[in-house]
């Protein structure tokens, strides 16, 4: 059999490649291509008058057990589009829809969406110069000018990230390898953890996100390095636990070295007291590391940015793109206060960056703990140049009046238990059935939930406040008003009366696109 030349130059209508690679004579297949995806997205998701369609996991799951995910045979990208359309996207969460309000889930703004397009065809990667020139240029101004956002001085650094998971993780990767060198002379990127390394302990709220523990764990120190410190009324770290805290850890022969400050907790968005923190902080050698993934937003604000007072103390700060600056998943920002301090996690490739790589030559790879990197920094990056400051700042502020108005219907109302006064906009509360214990109305709430999704009225979140099963709006959505809440909390009532003993418990009606 003869082989075919591979100095050649490749047929590009030849049928193995025509139509799948950007390049001379394919734009009419891109063109096609993209028109499709976007009717997908116009035509069967943007369309549904709910925000899901109300199919349920099993349901779901049985279609796709019929699905062969690697065919023999491919079908072509035509019908492929139209069963994605109808499989997937048909069936996907609407989370620009006005009722989609459960998680911290932002809707993605159309600036980011073009970007998105841009970003995938280009298939730029960060981790060396001559993979991403211009990308990396701009991520690197883009970095400087976030830096400066937050208060940070001339000498501040960071990277693009995935977004508050690996931020978190990289704040405490740095903090247990400075201290390390610090503290006991030891090289940990090099040696590994010494012994002494199970004397340290991290500092944070009790209401601090998962990812602590987690980072804990996958650094080698254990959750069990993790010190929880009990939080106030308004659910922030508490000064005066930390104090007692600090003075029993003195005490003991554990040795904290790294304090985590939240800039809004998951369920109530509260901001803890950033700037004793940091006073505290550096009166007992801390790394502070600021995990400002939902609230570190409130920046752009002229009316909220108080609120993140002493954020510019902290020697890292994590920040999520996808959430309150409303970029699509995934994105969002690891910003370092001294720059030198990269030295801590510093590698060099003589494939990407070598240690003699010419002067003035900018390599990111070290920077992140990851190899390969999207170009998401183009997505703020369009955003910025299309809202600016001024126009994100009314986003964010819209959110938080419309959950501080929200908040006044709960309160007001007698069906209704609100749990906290927002400050950003997670409102959290219950409703109150008419009679029976509360075990019985944590059941309720429960189902309640369950049902908004099944008849895809509304998506709501749960969670629990001192052991009662409570329900979560997280009003991201600068399209959702106070009249569609409204609507949601009448239908929670309706279907909390349902289901109080001696309701009627009729099946919800299925969402509207019920294919």
């Amino acid at each position: 059999m003869n082989q075919p030349n591979a100095t050649e130059r490749p047929d590009p209508e030849r049928e193995l490649t025509a139509g799948l690679f950007l390049g001379s004579g394919t734009t009419q297949a891109y063109r096609t291509a993209m028109e499709q995806a976007h009717k997908a997205v116009t035509d069967v998701y943007l369309e549904r008058a709910t925000p899901y369609s109300g199919r349920s996991p099993e349901e779901l799951e049985a279609r796709f057990e019929e699905s062969e995910m690697l065919p023999e045979e491919g079908q072509g990208l035509t019908a492929t589009i139209e069963t994605v359309a109808q499989t997937v996207v048909g069936h996907s969460v609407g989370t620009s829809h006005p009722a989609c309000v459960a998680h911290l889930q932002c809707p993605p703004m159309i600036p980011a969406l073009a970007a998105e397009a841009l970003i995938s065809a280009t298939n730029q990667s960060l981790d060396s110069w001559d993979q991403a020139p211009a990308a990396t240029a701009l991520e690197t101004r883009l970095i400087e000018e976030l830096a400066a956002v937050f208060g940070y001085d001339g000498g501040a650094d960071g990277v693009v990230t995935s977004g508050g998971t690996q931020s978190n993780f990289m704040g405490l990767l740095l903090a247990r390898n400075w201290v390390l060198d610090e503290r006991f002379d030891h090289d940990a990127q090099a040696d590994g953890l010494p012994p002494a390394a199970d004397s340290l302990r991290v500092l944070c709220s009790a209401d601090a996100h998962f990812t602590a523990r987690q980072a804990a764990a996958q650094l080698g120190l254990g959750e069990s390095a993790i010190v929880s410190i009990p939080t106030d009324e308004q659910h922030r770290l508490s000064v005066d636990a930390l104090d007692s805290t600090l003075a029993e850890l003195a005490d003991s022969d554990r040795q904290p070295f790294a304090l985590i400050g939240t800039a809004g907790t998951t369920d109530f968005g509260s901001i803890d007291p950033l700037e004793q923190l940091g006073d505290r902080a550096r009166e007992h050698g801390l790394w502070f590391h600021v995990d400002a993934a939902y609230g570190g937003a409130l920046a752009l604000s002229d009316r909220h940015r108080e609120k993140l007072r002493g954020i510019e103390t902290a020697d890292s700060i994590a920040v999520d793109f996808h959430k309150l600056f409303y970029q699509p998943l995934s994105c969002g920002a690891f910003l370092l206060r001294d720059g030198d301090r990269y030295r801590y996690i510093d590698r060099n490739a003589a494939y990407l960056n070598p240690a003699d790589a010419e002067s003035g030559v900018v390599n990111l790879v070290s920077k992140s703990v990851q190899t390969s990197r999207r170009f998401d920094a183009l997505k703020p990056y369009v955003a910025f140049q299309t809202l600016g400051r001024d126009g994100f700042g009314e986003l964010i502020e819209y959110t938080l009046d419309l959950a501080a108005a929200v908040a006044d219907r709960i309160r007001d109302a007698p069906a209704f238990e609100l749990k906290h006064e927002p400050t950003l906009n997670a409102v959290v509360f219950r409703y109150r059935p008419p009679t029976g214990p509360s075990q019985r109305g944590d059941e309720i709430n429960e189902r309640i939930r369950d049902r908004l999704r099944e008849e895809g009225t509304a998506m709501v979140a749960r969670t629990s406040v001192d052991g009662e099963t409570c329900l979560k709006f997280t009003l991201l959505n600068p399209r959702t008003t106070v009249a569609d809440v409204e609507e949601i909390l009448a239908a929670i009532e309706r279907h909390g009366e349902a289901l109080a003993p001696g309701g009627r418990t009729a099946k919800p009606t299925r969402g509207s696109n019920d294919r």
